[in-house]
């Protein structure tokens, strides 16, 4: 049999769809229980005789991964080799921004560039409130950008960010993902996701992960939706890593081990006492230590 490199641009559970090396898509399936495929990924992948279905035989070295700590403790992939994260937020559900920084560290633990995206600006919210995480997140050195899928405003910013790039974008469920993403196709054939009434949170419909090609150039994954997201960190030492301001002052601290809690000639305390640090960055970055050290005793 021919095998053939491919890249996995749809998973659903078991089963994946390859865009093969000349552009040709197919339904594949997995060889074994061990290979664990997701969107991004490239692999090698043999024609299944008398089937129109491919069997995927083999995963290559990933450059990155997205990655989560599931139920259990152990560490789940969501998408491999990406250049670029977009973190949606918006009125509805109103933006957890705790949840946008933890996927801005994991972000910057996987070594890519990220945005922050505030969705449905036609929606009456409290734009000063918003104005000033946005401001933060600019100054911190992080793309930001003001749109709204339903009519279109700041689309042209969205294509300019993502041309050329394999970008994932994640958010929680009915910040309007997919809807940004079918302005950006000129078309409505990706599923969007209703607000729950009672709750006011996202229904989940998005249930795999798929790469789309992009008309200006470059792919975008559409992930499917969360209501909480934490990164999969080997430890609570390297959260502050995941955070550019809080790094960049622990570089000054006076213990080369500070975890910049209550440790004395803390530079990051200093930072969070004289404004140059987010009080709402750093309190997100102490829950993600937290977190990290639950998951530690798994």
């Amino acid at each position: 049999m021919t095998q053939q490199h491919a890249t996995v641009i749809a998973t659903f559970s078991r089963r994946m769809r390859l865009r093969l090396g000349e552009g040709r898509e197919v339904e594949a399936r997995i060889k074994g229980k061990r290979l664990k495929p997701v969107c991004g990924d490239h692999v090698t992948a043999e024609p299944i005789e008398n089937e129109t279905d491919w069997l995927i035989v083999e995963i290559a070295a990933r450059d990155n991964q997205l990655t989560r700590p599931n139920a259990r403790g152990q560490v789940e992939v969501l998408a491999a080799n990406l250049d670029y994260l977009v973190v949606v937020a918006a009125a509805k559900p109103k933006a957890d921004w705790f949840i946008v920084d933890r996927y801005l560290c994991a972000a910057e633990i996987m070594g890519i560039p990220a945005a922050v995206v505030y969705n449905k600006t036609d929606i009456d919210a409290d734009m000063n409130a918003v104005g000033a995480e946005l401001t933060n997140y600019d100054s911190i050195g992080y793309d930001t950008v003001r749109c709204s899928a339903t009519t279109g405003d700041g689309m042209d910013s969205m294509q300019q960010l993502l041309k050329e790039r394999c970008a994932i974008i994640v958010g929680q469920s009915g910040v309007g993902k997919s809807s940004i993403i079918n302005q950006l196709l000129d078309d409505s054939s990706q599923r969007t996701s209703a607000i729950s009434g009672k709750t006011g949170e996202g229904r989940h419909t998005t249930v795999n992960s798929v790469m789309i090609a992009l008309p200006e150039g470059g792919s975008v994954i559409d992930s499917p939706g969360v209501r909480d997201y934490a990164p999969a960190l080997e430890s609570s030492a390297v959260a502050a890593g995941g955070f550019r301001e809080i790094d960049a002052a622990a570089q000054h601290c006076r213990f080369a081990n500070c975890r910049h809690l209550r440790e004395p000639g803390c530079s990051v305390k200093k930072g969070l006492d004289d404004g140059t640090i987010s009080a709402r960055r750093y309190e997100s970055y102490k829950r993600i230590v937290n977190i990290t050290e639950q998951l530690d005793r798994f």
